[in-house]
């Protein structure tokens, strides 16, 4: 069983993803803003973060920043879902270390949760 930290403000989608990722035995906690999103990640040493770019509080891509210069979140995987398909926050989403950067729109919920359990196992090789 994994943690998975959702950083995600459509409560819908937070609900949906979350439930189907605990039908899968892993264990989910959840943010509805950027801070309690990085807060969680801290506390919480999660396996894997599933972030949006557009959050209340902190932009997704300085909560990725902030998570990349901390030594306790730095090596968890993070996995972009979110609405923005613009290229330069693509880039900056990979150079900064996401590991997969999806756009919701291109995705179903089962594609998305093959992603996680994807990178899941990536990071298990590694370790």
């Amino acid at each position: 069983m994994s943690k998975i930290l959702l950083i995600e403000d459509e409560v819908a989608l937070q609900k949906t993803l979350g439930e189907s990722l605990k039908s899968r035995k892993h264990e989910v906690q959840s943010a509805l803003d950027g801070e309690a999103g990085l807060r969680l990640a801290k506390s919480g040493k999660p396996d894997l973060i599933l972030l949006d770019l557009i959050l209340p509080k902190k932009h997704g891509l300085d909560v990725l920043k902030e998570l990349r210069k901390d030594d306790e979140t730095s090596n968890i995987p993070v996995i972009i879902l979110t609405n923005l398909e613009n290229v330069g926050e693509v880039e900056s989403a990979i150079e900064l270390g996401a590991t997969t950067y999806l756009v919701k729109a291109n995705y179903s919920l089962n594609e998305v949760i093959e992603k996680v359990e994807e990178a899941l196992k990536k990071s298990a090789q590694s370790d």
